[in-house]
Parts: C-alpha cells; structure tokens; sequence
C-alpha cells in the first residue's frame, strides 16, 4: 500500500526547494539522494531575482548566505568585440555548494526525511509509484522528477532526448580573480561559451561549456583554455590573472539541450530534468526553482481536492511549464546556433552596438518577471 509520503528523486536544487515548499503546508516528504551534501556542480552560478520574492515566501533568507549582487552584464564576441548593458531584474550570485548546503539544512530541520540511496527504477501501477533503490523500495502516489541534466534513470524510462547523443561538455572552477562585484561576464569562443561572475567569500566562478569535438583535439583542460578559449581577449585576461581554488576544474559530458516532456510515466519533473536552457541566457537556475514552485502550487491543489484527477493534474503542469518556459528554450535555441556562425554573430554585435535596447529586450525574453 502506498504511503502518503510525496517521493523526490533528486536532492538539487528544484527537488530542495520544492520539498520546503511541501513540507511548510504539512505535506511528509522524501528525498531519495544518491551524493553527499553539499557538492560542488558544474553551474553559472547566477541566480535571477525573479525568484527573490518567491524564496523569501517559502521562508528562505537567501541574504544570510552573503551572494552577491550583480545587476550588469558584459557580454563578447571570439574577436573580443564587446558591449555593456545593465540586467533589468539583475540577480545574484552563489555557489550551489553553499546554497545546496543551506537548503538542505532547512529541508532537514522541517522534518523532510532524506535518505543517500541511488534510484534504479520508478514504475507506476493502479495509480501508485514504486520507486526502487539500491537499498529500499518506496511506494508513493506521487513522485517528482529532479535527477538532473542526464541521469540512468532517463534511460531506464526511455526518454526520447537520452537516445541522442550530445556533444557539450562543461567545465567550471572557483578562482581568486580580481572581478568586480556586480558584474556577469559572458564571453564566446570557437565552439563555446564562457560566464564568469562572483559568488560568496570573494570567489570567482567561472564556468564554460564547449563543443566536444572542439575540446578532444587537445590532451588537458589547460590546453583547451590556453588554445581556444584565450582567443577571445577577455577571457585571455581572466585566466592569465585567476588562480584555481579546486584541485581541478569539475567536468560534464554529454550536456544536453534537446526538448524533454515534464511529465514522464506519470512523473512531473522539475528543474534540469523536465528541460535545460541553455548558459549563455543565465537564467537555469531560476528555472528551476520556478518549476519546483509550480510542480508544488499543484500538488497542493490535488491533495486539497482542487485538482480532482491526475489527469488534471499533470495537464494543469504541462501548460504552466509550456507558459513559463517554452519562449525562454526556444530563445536559447535561436542564440546558441546564431553564436556559433560567426559572421552573423559579429553581425549581430555590430547591430546591438548601435541599438543597445535589443540587448535588454533579449534578455527580457529569456527571463520571466517576478513571481511570488
């Protein structure tokens, strides 16, 4: 028989944020976790402030964590060639180790049981879910999807992007880096895209993603960097003075940005795993916590009798996740491909530089407003 426990398969960000948001309306919640906490990850970092009135509702006290406050943007071409804009919203920064860390805290203290196993299988029958792990075996009525970019599970539950391959890796590391406070750096290379901002304790992230089959030709991430990466001058200046705080940069491979459906066998899935922007908008961390409070707004609604079926339900997430974020993929879509042609990229700069009110309707289209 299925326990009343709503069942999180993933203790990031989105599966953190949405078990908060449960357990403050006396929902029981398990989060099924197969790392230590925290962690570091390959993440930008920034965090639009669409989401402050949001966390501060759930009773998050993000400003204890000392991010910073960035509200400008630089963003460059590979040549160098670059323009400056102020962020509408602006954001803030902080790493996922802290912030993971804190979360996971208040998520412990509320009463939310997390446990460190590794998820093998999610099945579903006769209206209940039997999520199996490495350890246990959990039956639930309802799951919520939040194992990340690319997990087994994917492939266990035959989603379609899992079939493709993908050729994006990312590669990020904290430095020491004179750099100011409030600023986002965007920068293009051959094959990529780099974002280098503050977070708390007066560290720089930097954080990259690159096309694999630019990166293989080269035997170390040292190499890569000082061969593709440094032919944009900025970013040339930014590694030249940085000094590496990890023993090693953090890798992933296989990142993939093809479209994923937020509702799989029944689950609803949030954050990375129901769909992922791409970098270069800054804004999938806000995402994800945004579609942790819609998956959590509706849930709500269902155990309270507002929602009456799962059908309901999971067509009610669908169109939310579709209103919320589909413009905003699409946006990163059209970017992405229009920054690896080079002459139209250089274009496109040279248009912004005489129109600079494009560059903020841009970023308007890949960000939302406010939400509470």
């Amino acid at each position: 028989m299925a326990n009343d426990s709503i069942v999180i398969v993933g203790g990031g960000l989105a599966g953190l944020i949405a078990a908060i948001h449960l357990k403050n309306n006396n929902l029981n919640v398990i989060i099924i976790e197969k790392n230590d906490f925290p962690k570091h990850k390959v993440c930008g970092e920034y965090i639009s402030n669409e989401v402050l009135p949001y966390l501060k509702s759930i009773g998050l006290q993000i400003e204890s964590l000392l991010p910073k406050k960035i509200d400008k943007l630089s963003f460059s071409l590979g040549s160098g060639k670059s323009i400056n804009t102020t962020l509408p919203l602006g954001g803030f920064g902080i790493s996922r180790f802290a912030l993971d860390k804190y979360l996971y805290d208040i998520a412990k203290n509320k009463g939310c049981s997390i446990v460190q196993e590794t998820v093998s299988d999610i099945s579903f029958l006769d209206n209940t879910f039997t999520v199996t792990t490495n350890l246990n075996s959990y039956k639930s009525n309802m799951v919520l999807g939040a194992f990340g970019k690319r997990s087994n599970l994917d492939v266990k539950l035959k989603r379609n992007f899992i079939q493709k391959q993908s050729n994006w890796l990312g590669v990020k590391a904290h430095y020491k880096l004179d750099f100011p406070d409030d600023l986002v750096g965007l920068h293009h290379f051959r094959g990529g895209y780099c974002g280098v901002s503050k977070v708390e304790n007066n560290l720089v992230n930097i954080c990259y993603l690159a096309n694999y089959k630019s990166f293989k030709k080269y035997k170390t991430i040292e190499d890569f960097q000082n061969m593709v990466i440094c032919k944009n001058p900025n970013l040339e200046s930014v590694f030249k003075n940085a000094v590496l705080q990890f023993e090693k940069p953090l890798t992933i491979s296989q990142v993939s940005f093809e479209q994923k459906k937020c509702v799989e066998n029944h689950i609803l899935m949030i954050g990375d795993t129901a769909g992922l922007i791409h970098p270069l908008c800054g804004n999938g961390m806000a995402m994800a916590i945004h579609s942790a409070k819609i998956a959590s707004d509706l849930i709500l609604k269902y155990k309270n009798g507002k929602i009456r079926t799962r059908e309901q339900l999971e067509s009610k997430y669908v169109k939310q996740w579709n209103h919320n974020f589909n413009k905003r993929l699409k946006m990163g879509r059209i970017l992405s491909k229009l920054l690896l042609q080079e002459k139209l990229s250089s274009f496109a700069i040279r248009i912004l530089i005489v129109f600079p009110h494009l560059l903020t309707l841009i970023i308007k289209n890949t960000h939302g407003k406010a939400i509470l």
